[in-house]
């Protein structure tokens, strides 16, 4: 027969080997479970992320984008830019079914301030399908010396641009842009201008259509009266089925 002492000291012992299983085992559970929630998390947060991408792409924004249906050879929508926020592409497919005022700009020139009625044009008539399409450009003057960075923060600290801003580019001689050269090649009014840009904000009305309807000489308002009624007479018409 056992000793009463020893039995005691072997319950004993039992009773801290019970314990610190219980204790060893539960951290296991906890870290089981939060393992879990933290897979779940990774993958919640990535198909979140992936969505966000998704969405950014479309509008104005750089990245993939795809044009469906396929734009045709020789149209608009088939050519791309540079964003200037980011330097990424931008398929001008993105803006197919727009009315599009398409200007070269630059932020030390006389004109400069016609960014002021051209935010205030996209204020009014973007809710309708309407849109300025800003390039920026150093071939006149070297009146747009500054980095992409630097334009940017001008055209928001200065005129509060929200329209889509694209990387500088030569809109004349054998750099010149295929946006701009697809503009320059397209029939006009006779009284329109023709042939290269002459200077800072030269305009183009582009309608629904994807069809230039319009040429604005660099000295012509944004507001002004025959700028407006061209673009309110191209909202009016409705965008062609694709």
């Amino acid at each position: 027969m056992l000793h009463p002492e020893v039995i005691m000291r072997t319950l004993a012992l039992c009773g801290i080997a019970l314990l610190f299983v219980g204790c060893t085992t539960s951290p296991t559970a906890g870290s089981s479970s939060g393992t879990s929630g933290a897979a779940s998390g990774s993958s919640s947060g990535g198909s979140s992320s992936g969505r966000t991408g998704s969405s950014s792409s479309s509008g104005a924004s750089g990245g993939t984008f795809a044009c469906a249906p396929a734009a045709k050879k020789g149209e608009l929508y088939e050519l791309s830019a540079r964003n200037l926020a980011d330097d990424e592409d931008v398929s001008m497919c993105q803006f197919r079914g727009q009315v599009l005022l398409v200007f070269n700009g630059a932020s030390q020139c006389g004109n400069t301030p016609q960014y002021k009625p051209l935010q205030e044009l996209y204020a009014k008539y973007a809710p309708q399908g309407f849109s300025a399409l800003g390039f920026p450009c150093n071939q006149f003057g070297a009146q747009e010396p500054g980095s992409g960075a630097d334009i940017s923060t001008f055209c928001s600290n200065e005129y509060g641009i929200k329209f889509p801003l694209f990387a500088k580019i030569d809109v004349n001689g054998p750099g010149i842009h295929p946006v701009y050269q697809w503009l320059k090649a397209q029939p006009l009014p006779e009284t329109d201008p023709k042939g290269d840009i002459s200077w800072n904000f030269e305009k183009f009305l582009v309608g629904r259509d994807g069809k230039v309807a319009r040429r604005f000489a660099p000295g012509t308002q944004p507001d002004a009266p025959e700028v407006v009624s061209a673009i309110e007479a191209e909202l009016q018409k409705p965008a062609p089925k694709l």
